[in-house]
């Protein structure tokens, strides 16, 4: 039975998750894989470019954030999953050797119009270096099962 629901968030509550190390290695496999830039892939090749050093991949930075929320919150809720991504910002290059963690800010709940066993709930995700640098953000509304359906805790 999940733990958190809908009414267990509330606009302006903020929680931390992390730290993770972020290794080169793991940089280069993921380019390697899924965004082959040379940014992405080799060191003298990176300095070259805007990033002026290896960094990774956005998406990747993405994909680290989400296993971070999951591990930190979403397996332990309600999720029903998300209707999609409203936006998302590289602010600043992940170098290797990284430690990272995720802010997470609710920033407004409302109940579904059409699905009173459901809420929803925009949270602000912020990922952040060891010096609290704040390398990505992305705003998402997940849907959250209520623990009482068409009611407000």
């Amino acid at each position: 039975m999940p733990k958190l629901y809908w009414e267990d968030f509330h606009p302006g509550a903020v929680a931390v998750y992390g730290p993770r190390k972020v290794t080169r290695e793991e940089i280069v496999a993921f380019a390697a894989e899924f965004d082959p830039q040379p940014m992405h892939l080799d060191e003298a090749a990176a300095r070259a470019t805007p990033l002026g050093g290896l960094g990774a991949s956005g998406w990747h930075s993405c994909c680290l954030l989400m296993r971070m929320i999951a591990d930190g919150f979403v397996l332990n809720s309600s999720s029903m999953g998300a209707p999609g991504i409203e936006e998302v910002r590289w602010l600043k290059p992940l170098r290797p050797d990284t430690n990272i963690r995720v802010r997470v800010t609710v920033l407004e709940t409302r109940p579904s119009q059409t699905r009173p066993e459901m809420g929803l709930t925009k949270f602000r995700y912020e990922l952040l270096d060891e010096t609290g640098n704040c390398l990505t953000t992305m705003v998402s509304t997940a849907m959250l099962g209520r623990r009482e359906p068409g009611e407000r805790a």
